[in-house]
């Protein structure tokens, strides 16, 4: 819970510090901490965490806006990404690639379709609009694979909580 915190807290701050400087949209910085909760927590807790910060973060700053309905499909996204992340790293680990990979794919896949669907709710067009917001979040992919794979490594070479096996009693990291 303390961890899913800690993310839910980063996700909120650092979409603010990334806009300041006209970044926001291109790195997906709140997806970030949301990715990375997935690979420390159990499944529920980083869907959850997931589903809910865009919804705190539109009630509280109004980014992303609540319409057009950006933050319903945020939250969306949000939750596979983070969902996806979660479940395939526990059944593959300790092998971080193809969960992170699955869990990206998976989130972009999604963030496409709702994209589409919205555009067409508004009257867009909706290829154009699902093309322009795939390629445009690209950079934040890159930070993406660039940034979990380092923190999850580090994290798991520390004999703290997070990456203990299920016996409490043990101290050895997941490897």
């Amino acid at each position: 819970m303390v961890v899913s915190a800690v993310m839910a807290a980063l996700a909120l701050t650092l979409p603010i510090v990334f806009h300041a400087v006209g970044l926001g949209s291109k790195f997906l910085p709140m997806l970030l901490p949301l990715l990375l909760n997935g690979f420390l927590v159990p499944w529920p807790w980083a869907v959850l965490v997931g589903a809910a910060v865009p919804w705190i973060s539109a009630l509280t700053t109004g980014m992303p806006p609540l319409y057009p309905p950006v933050a319903m499909v945020m939250s969306c996204e949000g939750a596979i990404l983070a969902g996806v992340a979660a479940i395939t790293y526990r059944a593959t680990r300790p092998r971080l690639w193809p969960a992170l990979l699955l869990a990206i794919v998976a989130e972009r896949s999604a963030s496409f379709g709702l994209t589409w669907w919205l555009a067409a709710r508004l009257e867009l067009p909706p290829a154009l609009a699902s093309l322009a917001t795939f390629a445009q979040s690209l950079p934040g992919v890159a930070l993406q694979l660039a940034v979990v794979p380092v923190v999850v490594r580090r994290l798991q070479k520390r004999q703290g909580l997070l990456f203990r096996d299920a016996d409490p009693h043990e101290a050895a990291p997941l490897q």
